[in-house]
C-alpha cells in the first residue's frame, strides 16, 4: 500500500486561485429564485461528483471552502475508493477544503426545480492546491507554458452515442426514431436525415449548453446508428476547454433523460460499430497573438510546429493510459475504424495519430486523434501540453509525415491494452515530471487495482465457451 505524500515543492502561489464572495452574492441577487447549487468535482475517471447545498450555503463556499473527502481522487470507475492509493481509510477517510472556481457558477436548465452548478477545485490548505485533482494538475502544466510566454488554443471534439432506455438482454441498442418508429440498423456519415430524425434533442443539447455559457457549435451524424459528434468553439484558454468539455458531456446526458433516452460515451459500446472519440485541436500563440505554428510560405512546417510534433510522438507511449484510461478504451483500435494504432502524423490526413487539418497559416493547429471520450480532458490536455513543451524544448524531430493510408504503411506499435500503458505511464520520467509523481503513483496503483478486478471476474462468454467444453 502506497503511503499519501504531497509534493508541496510542485505548486506556488501562481496556483492558487481563490474566488471573490462578490460572484456569489451578484449571482443570487441576479437569481432569487435558485434553491440548490450543485458543487461540481471532477474525479480522475473524468467522473463529476461532489454534493448539493442549499442556497444560503454559496456565499460560505466562496468565503471558507467546502469539506469533501480526499477519497474522491482515489476512487474507481465504480466510485469505490481504492485502499492502496493512500488516499482511504490509511488517513481516516478524511475531508480536504474545496473552493469554487471563478466564473463557472450557472443555472442548470434543464432542471425542474430551480438549481445551480458551480465547479470546485482542491485545497490541501488555502495556500496550496491537492495534487491529485486533475484541474490543479492542468494548471501547473499551463504555469510553465505561461513562463515561456507561449499560450495553447484548443477545441474538443466529442462522439457519442444515444441509446435506448430499454437494453436488448443486456446490451445497448440504438433509440426508436421518433419520426418512423422503427430502430435504426445503419446511418451514413454528414446525413442531415440522421440529425432530422432526433432534432428536438440535439437542438435542446445546444441551446441548453448555450444557456450554461458553453460555447458548443456543429453537431454531425457519425458513422453508427445513434452516433453523433459535437464539437467545441477553440479558445485561448485551455482549463475553460476543459471546463466546458466536462459541462458539456454533462448537459447532453440531462437532455437526453428529459427526452427519455440514456447515453454513453463508453470508449467502444458496440462491438461492430465505431467506438467513441474524442479528438482535440490545439495551437500556441505569443504574447502579440502570433501563431507560432504557422507555417511558412512554402507550407513546410516550422521549427516549432515539427518539435511539438516530435515531442507528442514520441512520448505517445508513455502518456496513452491517460487517453485510454480503460480496459474498454482499447477495443476501439481499428483501421477500418480510424483510429490509429501507431504515432504517425500527416498533412489533411484522418488515417494518422496526429493530423494538420488544412486552412490558412494562421489557423495552423494540431489535431490529436487518439483519444477515447472515456478520457478525463483535463489530464489529457495536461499530457498533450507536457509532450509538447518537451518535444521544443528538447528539439525532437518527428518521422516523416505519412501520405496516403498510414495503416498501410505502419504497423501497430502503441500501447493495445492497459496493463501494458500503465507500465509505460508508471515509468515515464517526463510525465512524473509535468504531471508529479505523487499523482502518477496514485493514477496507477487506482487503474492496476482497477484492471486487477475486471481480471478475475467470470465474463458470460467464458462460461458459453468453456463450462460444457472442457
Amino acid at each position: 500500500m502506497m503511503r499519501y505524500q504531497s509534493d508541496k515543492a510542485l505548486f506556488t502561489t501562481e496556483d492558487v486561485k481563490l474566488p471573490s464572495t462578490e460572484e456569489a452574492t451578484h449571482f443570487l441577487a441576479e437569481h432569487p429564485e435558485i434553491q440548490y447549487v450543485d458543487l461540481l468535482l471532477t474525479d480522475m475517471n473524468g467522473i463529476i461528483r461532489g454534493k448539493r447545498v442549499e442556497r444560503n450555503t454559496l456565499e460560505k463556499a466562496f468565503k471558507s471552502g467546502i469539506a469533501l473527502p480526499i477519497s474522491i481522487y482515489g476512487m474507481n470507475i465504480k466510485g469505490t475508493p481504492v485502499e492502496e492509493t493512500g488516499l482511504g481509510l490509511e488517513i481516516g477517510e478524511c475531508d480536504a477544503l474545496c473552493f469554487p472556481v471563478p466564473g463557472t457558477l450557472s443555472v442548470e436548465p434543464w432542471q425542474k426545480r430551480p438549481i445551480a452548478q458551480l465547479l470546485m477545485s482542491m485545497y490541501e490548505n488555502r495556500e496550496t492546491p491537492f495534487f491529485a485533482d486533475p484541474r490543479m494538475i492542468l494548471n501547473r502544466v499551463l504555469r510553465q507554458f505561461k513562463q515561456l510566454g507561449i499560450t495553447p488554443v484548443s477545441a474538443f471534439e466529442l462522439e457519442f452515442y444515444l441509446i435506448d432506455r430499454k437494453s436488448d438482454n443486456g446490451m445497448p441498442q440504438p433509440p426508436v426514431s421518433p419520426t418512423t418508429g422503427k430502430r435504426p440498423t445503419n446511418t451514413q456519415v454528414y446525413s442531415l436525415d440522421d440529425l432530422d430524425e432526433h432534432a428536438d434533442l440535439l437542438t435542446d443539447i445546444v441551446d441548453m449548453a448555450k444557456l450554461q455559457g458553453l460555447p458548443a457549435d456543429t453537431i454531425i451524424a457519425e458513422s453508427a446508428p445513434g452516433q453523433f459528434e459535437i464539437n467545441l468553439i477553440h479558445t485561448d484558454d485551455a482549463m475553460a476547454s476543459c471546463d466546458n468539455t466536462v459541462l458539456l458531456k454533462r448537459v447532453i446526458k440531462q437532455v437526453a433523460h428529459a427526452h427519455q433516452l440514456d447515453t454513453t460515451f463508453m470508449a467502444k459500446p458496440y462491438a461492430d460499430q465505431a467506438g467513441n472519440g474524442m479528438h482535440v485541436h490545439i495551437s500556441l500563440i505569443d504574447s502579440d497573438g502570433n501563431n507560432v505554428f504557422a507555417a511558412s510560405d512554402n507550407g513546410e512546417p516550422n521549427d516549432t510546429l515539427r518539435w511539438a510534433l516530435g515531442g507528442m510522438l514520441s512520448m505517445l507511449p508513455e502518456y496513452m493510459a491517460i487517453l485510454c484510461p480503460n480496459v474498454n478504451s482499447y477495443r476501439r483500435f481499428s483501421p477500418e475504424f480510424y483510429v490509429p494504432s501507431s504515432p504517425t502524423w500527416g498533412f489533411e490526413n484522418r488515417t494518422t495519430a496526429l493530423r494538420i487539418p488544412a486552412g490558412e497559416p494562421a489557423s495552423t493547429r494540431i489535431e490529436h486523434r487518439v483519444a477515447g471520450t472515456d478520457a478525463n480532458p483535463y489530464l489529457m490536455m495536461a499530457a498533450l501540453l507536457a509532450s509538447i513543451q518537451y518535444g521544443i524544448e528538447n528539439r525532437i524531430e518527428p518521422p516523416e509525415a505519412i501520405e496516403g493510408n498510414a495503416y498501410t504503411q505502419s504497423q501497430p506499435s502503441l500501447p493495445n491494452n492497459l496493463r501494458d500503458a500503465l507500465r509505460e505511464l508508471k515509468t515515464s520520467e517526463t510525465m512524473a515530471s509535468s504531471l508529479g509523481r505523487d499523482f502518477i503513483d496514485v493514477y496507477v496503483t487506482s487503474k492496476e487495482k482497477e484492471l486487477e478486478e475486471f481480471e478475475r471476474t467470470i465474463s458470460p462468454l467464458e462460461y458459453d465457451w468453456y463450462l460444457h467444453t472442457v
